[in-house]
């Protein structure tokens, strides 16, 4: 293969295409070897997640906060209180008393007590957890071990030890701290549904079987290499129970778009009478540049969660980035192979509609008439636009944030029951217990100040009750359970927590899921705006390098943070307000998982910038041939919008196929992704920046001579390998 010359002047970021296309080339040429080499990847994840894979965790640890100093005293100094616990809830049938079953309930509690890991019980009837109106009875099984450390099957053993009770008409449900951390791994089999979506959408956008099914194909086989990866790396690391749905539903949406771009751009070269071996590696070499830069920017937000510096979110944040990185490559080396495989199967036949279409016959298409109308009062659309979506940022203001409960658990599930039935029976705040601990030194009657503390904690407005203080061995240390009058997710158990630490000043610490979930939303607090002003400066300087322009990057960063303020107000009323709550299938509104933010800032920064760079990149080539401002944004968004639109109709499928799984940390997640994506690509990028391009005309493609002289030349579309090889100076490659 000859590259002398391929590549000159300011060549440093150029070599990227020049790289991507004799990559492309080489995985032409030796396809079979790339695709049995994809093959045995898949084969080894897969066996080593069979052999030596483990099972997936969730550690909401925060080391360094306040919560997390009080948890990891009170293990400490109270080791049997050190493991998490379960509990069991006896209903009696109605007209009659729990008591009635009494030695029922004793017989089940003792075969829980021999049940696996279980530490001891609590009987209901001598610890005084009757409910008022005596139909039910509380109880409580503890554990060894925290939560993530139960084995596998430990709570299923646990609930068949309580059949016996059912079998003698009693209602049983069991759910507690034990319950909380179970996060789905998956959804219910809706995942499915948004493929076929997105083979729908593919064969309309390409009216061609063959070349729809080859991004579906790879990016079931990306996904497949991350999520047995994960799996298998499950076995030494911490990986979170939401990490491979994350992985899946963000692996299946970037990798199906990012075949789908260079599948696209493939597929036009031919029907404009390239020959398949130089299509492909062209194809590589200027679509599959933007995929690599789009992909980059997907991992660098995600790898940036990291700072925030909460394991949980770390972990999240680098399998999801983990499972982009496999999207990218599977991309830039079996996409090209496969395209060698289809040869000219691929070519649109001429006179067909694919034919016609790919090769630009003049005729009039939507995107073209759409691109018309927008820019036809460009000022008008932009105001419109900005108040449509500024209207929709609203609700956003009143964003409430914390950790998941049993409370957002499917309303079918025994934990959901158990956690209901508590409430009602004994009140909402015996869901959520807060554990106060004490230093009392070493000085005095410390029992007499572990009372005094109980009776002052008492007081406090919001207390509904106060267990006898637990003492450490040493008797420096006081433990109290204290049951707040409200849900552990509301607004009054968080200004509890605040309340009770003032009792005791420095000496006296609150922990528990409240405690914890008010640290998470302080620290993301502290996190989201730095983080925000990072990944939008990354984007002004990456659109400012690719496209030499001022306006561009800048209307792309404010489009962001206007399509993200629109998509945090949709979760504010679907998911706390309860509007359209019953047709995404939100069980409980109240507050969404803490880290939803930050997660739908970083994975919506790569998803915006790339369908910003494959349509404003059209709209620049054609600025550069003809220097007409309007006619370049019109033919660039028509050559463009077809298959930007298609990516995005793909993402929103895929995502919105996650929302019916019922995972409470998942389903908002994934809803935000889906309204986000709706938003950012046919309000923002396809509507709001041909706007203000057209305002902008010459303007938007301006850049001070001193700074376009310091900024490197990033050739993102390899428009060097699109010139002719009489004006490039290059001499063709041969890659046949």
């Amino acid at each position: 293969m000859c590259w002398d010359s391929l590549i000159h002047d300011r060549w440093e970021f150029a070599l990227m295409a020049a790289l991507l296309y004799r990559l492309g080339a080489w995985t032409y040429r030796r396809r079979r070897i790339v695709l049995v080499g994809w093959l045995a990847v898949l084969v080894a994840a897969g066996t080593l997640a069979a052999t030596a894979g483990g099972t997936y965790e969730d550690d909401f640890s925060i080391p360094g906060s306040r919560a997390q100093q009080t948890l990891d005293t009170v293990d400490r100094q109270f080791p049997a209180s050190a493991g998490t616990s379960a509990q069991v809830v006896f209903v009696a049938p109605a007209g009659q008393q729990v008591v009635e079953q009494r030695a029922v309930i004793g017989r089940t509690l003792a075969a829980a007590a021999e049940a696996p890991q279980v530490a001891g019980v609590a009987d209901p009837f001598t610890a005084g957890m009757v409910s008022p109106d005596g139909r039910t009875a509380l109880a409580r099984v503890d554990y060894r071990e925290e939560s993530v450390e139960l084995a596998a099957g430990t709570l299923d053993a646990l609930e068949g030890v309580f059949q016996p009770a059912r079998d003698a008409g009693l209602r049983v449900e069991v759910g507690g701290p034990a319950y909380a951390d179970g996060s789905g791994e998956g959804g219910d089999g809706t995942e499915a549904l948004g493929l076929l979506i997105a083979l729908v959408v593919l064969v309309i956008t390409f009216g061609s079987l063959v070349a729809a099914g080859l991004p579906l194909l790879t990016a079931l086989l990306g996904v497949g290499v991350s999520v047995a990866g994960l799996a298998a790396v499950a076995g030494v690391l911490t990986v979170p129970t939401t990490a491979p749905a994350m992985a899946l539903m963000l692996g299946l949406a970037v990798g199906v778009d990012y075949a789908l771009f260079i599948v696209a751009r493939h597929r036009s070269q031919l029907a404009s009478g390239t020959p398949v071996a130089e299509s492909v590696a062209r194809a590589i070499g200027t679509a599959g540049t933007a995929v690599v830069f789009a992909g980059l920017t997907v991992v660098i937000a995600l790898a940036g969660l990291t700072v925030v510096r909460i394991p949980f979110l770390t972990a999240m944040g680098l399998a999801a980035a983990a499972a982009v990185i496999v999207a990218v490559l599977v991309a830039v080396t079996l996409v090209p192979a496969l395209l060698g495989f289809a040869g000219h199967r691929l070519r649109p036949k001429p006179g067909s509609r694919a034919g016609r279409r790919e090769a630009d016959d003049g005729r009039d298409s939507v995107g073209a008439r759409w691109v018309r109308l927008v820019t036809r009062r460009p000022l008008v659309t932009t105001l419109a636009v900005v108040a449509a979506l500024g209207m929709m940022a609203v609700p956003a203001a009143g964003l409430r944030l914390a950790l998941t409960d049993n409370g957002s658990a499917p309303a079918a599930s025994t934990q959901r029951q158990a956690y209901d039935l508590t409430a009602a029976a004994f009140g909402p705040g015996f869901n959520g217990p807060l554990l106060v601990l004490a230093d009392l030194g070493d000085d005095g009657d410390t029992r007499a100040a572990a009372t005094s503390l109980a009776d002052r904690l008492g007081a406090v407005d919001g207390v509904a009750v106060v267990g006898r203080p637990q003492l450490s061995a040493d008797g420096r240390y006081a433990l109290l359970t204290v049951i707040p009058e409200t849900g552990p997710q509301e607004e009054r158990t968080e200004r509890l927590v605040t309340a009770l630490e003032a009792v005791g000043g420095e000496s006296v610490g609150v922990t528990g899921t409240t405690a914890f979930g008010i640290d998470i939303s302080e620290l993301l607090s502290a996190s989201l705006v730095p983080f925000a002003l990072v990944v939008v400066g990354l984007a002004v300087l990456l659109l400012m390098v690719a496209f030499r322009s001022l306006v561009v990057p800048l209307t792309a960063a404010l489009g962001f943070l206007l399509s993200v303020g629109a998509t945090l107000g949709a979760v504010v009323a679907v998911f706390q307000w309860g509007w359209l709550a019953d047709l995404v299938g939100v069980s409980r509104t109240g507050p969404v998982i803490s880290f939803m933010p930050i997660i739908l800032m970083a994975v919506m920064f790569g998803l915006a910038m790339d369908y910003e760079v494959f349509l404003v990149s059209r709209m620049h080539e054609e600025y550069a041939h003809s220097r007409d401002p309007r006619r370049a944004i019109v033919r660039g968004f028509r050559a463009s919008a077809r298959v930007v639109a298609a990516a995005a109709l793909i993402m929103i499928s895929v995502f919105a196929s996650f929302i019916p799984a019922g995972d409470a940390t998942l389903t908002p997640i994934a809803f935000a992704l889906a309204v986000g994506v709706l938003l950012d690509a046919f309000l923002i990028r396809m509507t709001l920046v041909p706007a203000v391009l057209a305002l902008a005309r010459h303007g938007a493609w301006w850049l001070p001579g001193w700074l376009d002289r310091v900024l490197p030349d990033l050739d993102l579309e390899g428009a060097r390998l699109t010139r002719p090889a009489q004006e490039r100076g290059d001499v063709p490659a041969r890659v046949v």
